[in-house]
């Protein structure tokens, strides 16, 4: 009962806190800023600024709270850090540049279906292996997941038309996601906590990202962006606020759970964020749609009855070997 509640904390502030910042995301990305009847507005372009301000709030709650608790210590290196820092700004360059080339839908199918990617990379980071019912379910979860979103009508009208550019950035987006999160996996073996996982990565990922930013001179051209956009700072702001919280879930989640667990959450999300759609905006569910829920759901409890099942039986077996002492 203890970890099913840790594991319903954890979903419920990863749904809350990346379903806001999905919204957030689309409408910073693909809408303009200052429009009015005599004016169209400007787009803001430079996706590596938004990641820049999403990591410089984490590392700063990060600290602060590094700061005023006591900290077990660990030996991780320091450099350790650095692998999960770039693939995980990587990562979120591919995503939102992805939707400047993609349709909404298609950058949706495509995070559900990450949880193969990242057994397989668990495979290749962590030496992990993974029992045949883990791989069955991975695959009934992508392929529910995929035949409701692609069967459902949610979006009638996508915004952009898929193209092959968009298609390698969001492979990019899918491969350094994976890695990042098999990485973080594999770093807590040096008995961390996950906030101090979160300080040394964002660290690491606040100094590459100002470094091309000041290289490129897109740095000072954002700021003066926000200046004149007040709602765009607003939304930056609060998208910020939103991926460091995330990322607090994130930390905490992978720590406790294991990444796989992690990806099945997330790809749960994206469901739920149409499902929300449907419900508030009246979009209809087709048959292949429900039926494809019906397949995720089903997944998830054949994969809680066959850990479940697995746990009593090492249970059961290390009790038979326990030696029994003579009086």
């Amino acid at each position: 009962m203890k970890q099913a509640l840790k594991l319903l904390f954890c979903a419920v502030g990863l749904q809350i806190s990346y379903l806001t910042w999905g919204v957030l995301q689309e409408r910073v990305m693909t809408r303009t800023y200052g429009t009015t009847e005599t004016d169209l507005g400007e787009k803001f372009k430079d996706s590596q600024f938004l990641v820049f301000m999403n990591r410089i709030l984490a590392l700063t709650v990060a600290g602060v709270y590094c700061a005023f608790t006591k900290q077990p210590r660990h030996g991780a290196p320091m450099y350790k850090y650095s692998f999960a820092s770039l693939s995980n700004i990587l990562s979120s360059w591919c995503q939102y540049e992805a939707l400047k080339y993609i349709s909404f839908p298609t950058q949706v199918l495509a995070k559900a279906s990450k949880v193969i990617p990242v057994m397989l990379m668990g495979k290749i980071v962590s030496r992990k292996s993974y029992e045949y019912w883990e791989y069955f379910t991975a695959v009934l979860i992508s392929v529910g997941v995929s035949m409701f979103l692609l069967f459902s009508e949610t979006n009638k009208h996508p915004s952009k038309v898929t193209t092959f550019s968009g298609l390698i950035i969001l492979t990019g987006y899918i491969a350094f996601d994976s890695f990042t999160s098999n990485w973080q996996d594999n770093l807590f073996k040096y008995k961390m906590s996950s906030v101090q996982m979160m300080f040394g990565v964002n660290l690491f990922s606040c100094l590459f990202t100002v470094g091309s930013l000041l290289e490129q001179g897109a740095f000072f051209e954002s700021v003066k962006f926000m200046s004149r956009h007040s709602e765009f700072t607003f939304h930056a702001l609060l998208l910020s606020v939103c991926s460091a919280c995330g990322q607090l879930f994130i930390f905490y989640t992978i720590s406790q759970f294991g990444a796989a667990v992690f990806t099945i959450i997330m790809t749960l999300r994206q469901a739920i964020a149409i499902l929300l759609s449907c419900f508030i905006y009246g979009h209809t569910i087709t048959l292949f749609g429900g039926l494809g829920v019906v397949i995720v759901f089903l997944a998830l409890f054949l994969r809680v009855y066959a850990r479940s099942r697995m746990k009593k039986r090492m249970k059961k077996t290390a009790f038979s070997q326990t030696p029994v002492q003579k009086v």
